[in-house]
């Protein structure tokens, strides 16, 4: 399949040049903008015509039942949903009595453009209505990074021919109807109103609202407040109405041609399981207050000043393939958006842009998001490590049902508690606890930050251990095993010695050791004695990794290349299979959803020689059906790595355009967090060849034939590392103090840089010893546009 790109491609911005209604929930989706507190979906400001309507804070959820057709010890009793919570961006306008609706009269031109620099949404139509009066409206939305409670709009209508009354309408709108989704298991379930109303404030342009869930007992305000702007010499005259679940203030006035309207919107939202109504309502009124103080183009201001400083240190920068140019700026935009002002609460895997997956936080957060905020936006990545310690003592309950020692967390959650009711693929998938720890355990390497393990980061470490140490087992080989759990690869299920799970298990026990002889104070405090880690450290070096000697390549898990192979000719046409295949039969075949062997050689690949990797891609890429967002950026790493490029270019492409070309179909529930991430770790890690593994920084870059080059720059520890490869030689710049050095390497050579003068060096050319490895029929990667 040849790639058609969906939208025009520019380097800092994705802009939609027409209105296509059969698209509008992905394109709510791709232009959502977000805080990582707060996240508002791209509905039209009018309301309706919508795919979904979505307006969400992050963390604040209902509890919803979960049925059982066979219920069992251990199962949980409730899942956690994310609310559609009060929409703020509603802004109707009338012309002369008839609604501004795209469905009616005549739409004569429609653009947004999502700004990637400015941090913007802005929206520009012109109109006819049906009695012909024509104007033009222009909006720019935006969520502020700087003010963690706000968000504003910018809204400006224009009489174009004749003259024209007009009335705005802006409004909150509590429990607006969710359409029904499909039966597809990674999209949400509807929940209808969830909001009690508990409390209603205005004045002459303000309105707040109060509301609780039904269930879960959350509370949450949200507050509007206005500045009316006209451009002529009518008068404006405005109402304000409220009700228990609905707030209005109302603009009249008549405009002559040429004259305009502005109505710029502060909105404020807050919630809390603790704070009274009467709290949360001062809070959200004092964030409009405050925004208010601060003007809509202060707030614009502030937005440019904050993410100029995060370009500086993130953006890629590609020469030779300007699709993915534009696809790893939207991405490495919709990572800060998900995580940057989060601040003691969890990225959802598809962030706050949309309902997608219930807004779950799963492993991908710690595994594939984490890192590039580690990289690039470290203060981001620590407040989701906090978050995951705030639910340390959940997972020590949850081990503890299990029946096990440590701390055991959940697969999905929102606030802590396991919301999977399906164990074989949720439970089972207990990986999950070592890439948290992991996580932890890099964010201290790669920062050189220790606050966040002194302030619960050596506990859950040491946790975490104490849940391996119960899990595994020495066998009669004196190796140690992990038996009957699920590993990345969720089409083979309760299995005994995932590579990737073991791998991730020893890893973690021997962070644990590391960071307790780091602090020994603090771990002597938590009871760990030298014995233990003794322990930790025994099984690590004695973890069993499968290996098949017949065919010289590692085992997935113990007996995978023992099961039946998959008729993945039958299916070519059958994707994705776990809607057109019983589980019970993709259990006891060799197929993969994801790369999961693959990915261990990725995280773990100083246990594989060179000659395992090239082999090891050989037998599992024909079998691997990327059923999974993600596994082409993994692929993509793995397949730089051994030498296939134009292989490691069509996977990159893949997991950049994933959502930009809605390749998986469900872009419209919400955008997926990690694949987007996946676009700066199949360049960075792959091309760039960045690894950190050992403690120590490596980079072995080497570039595909069609890019150029690719520039990059790294943080590593309170220092930036810009990287600048081409075909044949790579140049690091070190910046941050004029006395800084940076001690690396490049090709397995030692450099040492500081910041006096940039380093130049010959890139080492590798070659693939094996031929450039097939995939299953129909499911080779999206082939580029050439």
């Amino acid at each position: 399949m040849i790639a058609q790109s969906a939208f025009p491609v520019e380097p800092w911005a994705v802009r939609e040049t027409r209105l296509d209604l059969e698209l509008l929930a992905q394109s709510e989706s791709l232009f959502a903008l977000s805080n990582g507190h707060i996240g508002l979906r791209a509905n039209l400001d009018e309301g309706e015509p919508h795919g979904i309507p979505g307006s969400y804070l992050v963390g604040f959820y209902e509890l919803r039942p979960l049925p059982y057709a066979e219920n069992s010890y251990a199962n949980p009793e409730s899942s956690q949903s994310i609310v559609n919570v009060t929409n703020g961006k509603l802004i109707r306008l009338l012309v002369d009595d008839e609604p501004f609706d795209v469905r009616y009269g005549k739409v004569h031109s429609h653009e947004r453009v999502l700004d990637l620099r400015a941090g913007t949404l802005t929206r520009t139509v012109e109109w006819s209505s049906p009695a012909g009066k024509r104007v033009r409206v222009t909006s720019i939305r935006l969520v502020s990074f700087t003010q963690r409670a706000v968000a504003a709009i910018r809204y400006q209508v224009e009489a174009l021919d004749d003259p024209v009354r007009l009335v705005v309408q802006s409004e909150l709108v509590a429990n607006e109807e969710v359409p029904a989704l499909s039966n597809d298991p990674r999209e949400a379930a509807a929940m209808e109103h969830p909001l009690a109303a508990v409390d209603q404030t205005t004045t002459d342009h303000s309105v707040v609202l109060v509301h609780r869930t039904k269930r879960s007992g959350l509370q949450m305000a949200a507050a509007m407040a206005h500045e009316v702007i006209e451009n002529g010499s009518a008068e404006v005259v405005r109402e304000v109405h409220v009700a228990p679940d609905w707030g209005r203030v109302s603009a009249v006035c008549s405009l002559q041609p040429g004259e305009r309207l502005r109505v710029v919107k502060y909105l404020g939202y807050g919630w809390s399981r603790v704070r009274s109504p009467q709290a949360l309502r001062d809070q959200t009124a004092g964030a409009v207050t405050a925004a208010m103080t601060t003007g809509f183009d202060g707030l614009c201001e502030e937005q440019r000043q904050y993410l100029d400083d995060f370009w500086d240190a993130a953006d890629v920068e590609i020469e030779g393939d300007d699709e993915i140019q534009q696809a790893v700026r939207f991405g490495l935009f919709h990572v800060l958006q998900a995580g940057a002002r989060a601040e003691g609460r969890g990225i959802p895997a598809k962030g706050l842009t949309g309902p997608g997956y219930d807004g779950h936080t799963f492993w991908d957060t710690d595994s594939f998001v984490l890192p590039v905020l580690t990289y690039t936006r470290p203060e981001a990545a620590a407040y989701a490590l906090r978050w995951r310690h705030t639910t340390l003592g959940k997972a020590l309950q949850r081990a503890e049902t299990l029946g096990f020692r440590g701390a055991a967390f959940p697969w999905r959650t929102i606030h802590g508690e396991e919301c999977s009711g399906y164990w074989p693929a949720g439970t089972a998938a207990v990986h999950v606890t070592a890439d948290i720890a992991n996580a932890f355990d890099r964010y201290t390497l790669v920062t050189g930050d220790d606050s966040v393990e002194c302030d619960g980061g050596l506990e859950l470490l040491v946790e975490t251990a104490r849940f391996w140490m119960s899990l595994g087992h020495f066998g009669c080989d004196d190796k140690w095993h992990v038996s009957g759990i699920t590993g990345p690869d969720e089409y083979t299920a309760l299995v005994d010695d995932n590579v990737f799970t073991n791998l991730a298990a020893a890893h973690n026990l021997v962070a644990a050791a590391a960071a307790a002889r780091r602090h020994p104070k603090l771990a002597r405090h938590l009871g760990v004695r030298d014995k233990e880690i003794a322990q930790w450290s025994a099984a690590a070096d004695a973890v069993f990794v499968p290996y098949d000697p017949r065919r010289r390549i590692h085992e997935q898990n113990t007996g995978f290349t023992m099961l039946p192979e998959w008729d993945f000719e039958a299916s070519r046409d059958k994707y994705p299979l776990m809607l057109h295949a019983p589980y019970f039969d993709i259990y006891r075949k060799q197929v993969i959803k994801q790369a999961d062997l693959e990915l261990a050689m990725v995280m773990f690949g100083h246990h594989f020689t060179a000659d395992d990797k090239a082999r090891n891609v050989d037998y599992y890429e024909p079998r691997t059906v990327r059923d999974s967002s993600l596994s082409a950026c993994v692929q993509a790493v793995i397949c730089a790595e051994i030498g296939h490029l134009e292989l490691a270019h069509d996977y990159a492409y893949e997991a950049a355009l994933i959502d930009l070309q809605d390749l998986h179909h469900n872009s419209r529930d919400g955008l997926h967090m990690a694949s987007l991430a996946g676009a700066w770790v199949a360049l960075v890690f792959g091309f760039g060849g960045l690894r950190d593994t050992d403690g120590e920084l490596s980079l072995d870059p080497q570039l595909p034939s069609e890019i150029s080059r690719l520039r990059f720059t790294i943080r590593w520890r309170g220092l930036r590392l810009g990287v600048d490869i081409s075909h044949d030689e790579t140049t690091y710049t070190l910046r941050d103090g004029p006395d800084a050095t940076l001690t690396f390497r490049h090709a397995d050579d030692p450099v040492e840089i500081d910041t006096a003068a940039p380093v130049t060096l010959p890139v080492k050319k590798r070659t693939a010893t094996l031929p450039r490895p097939q995939q299953p029929p129909g499911r080779e990667p999206m082939s580029r546009s050439r």
